[in-house]
């Protein structure tokens, strides 16, 4: 099978990518990552990837346009909480998958969105059955996040950059603001 794989991040593309592998899918990389926030992180996780794929030999279709003056005008003047927030970046890179994966004749479209034990499995699978039906294109569904520990262990044993945060500035500022209170504690 010929699946194109969203890709948020290399260390998420570890463990993904070997289970894909595994069941002997053909698997082709996209990178479309427009809520990562400064454009420093941006690049750092871009440049990750880039390594990542080329020790891999991982196709990877890369979208490099920081696309957050697009993320932000989707989130802009709504006072969403973090969940809606979050709903509004998966839908938009899942629908790019979708539609890239449509375009591009692939079999089928998947995201390593699904790894994350920090991230809304749930709502990412029904966003994505959701774009499959508009798009015409089969979703494969995987709880990748079974792997957690051992994508952990290999992006550490690859010495890959690992973040510190999901991307977006609302999570940079809850990660850095919870660290801030802690060390104020101590």
């Amino acid at each position: 099978m010929n699946i194109l794989l969203h890709i948020c991040c290399a260390n998420c593309t570890c463990y993904t990518l070997k289970a894909l592998q595994e069941k002997g899918m053909k698997v082709t990389g996209l990178w479309y990552n427009p809520n990562i926030h400064p454009h420093t992180e941006h690049q750092k996780r871009l440049m990750a990837m880039g390594y990542y794929a080329d020790r891999m030999k991982l196709p990877v279709i890369y979208n490099e346009e920081y696309g957050l003056d697009a993320w932000l005008e989707n989130v802009k003047d709504k006072h969403y909480p973090a969940e809606q927030r979050c709903c509004i970046c998966y839908r938009m890179r899942i629908k790019e998958a979708a539609k890239t994966a449509k375009e591009q004749g692939f079999d089928c479209f998947s995201t390593t969105l699904l790894y994350s034990k920090k991230q809304n499995s749930l709502l990412i699978k029904n966003i994505c059955e959701e774009m499959s039906k508009e798009y015409g294109v089969a979703f494969y569904f995987e709880n990748f996040d079974l792997g957690w520990k051992e994508g952990i262990g290999i992006s550490r044993d690859m010495g890959l950059y690992r973040q510190q945060y999901c991307g977006c500035i609302f999570s940079e500022k809850e990660k850095y603001s919870v660290a801030t209170k802690k060390e104020k504690k101590d």
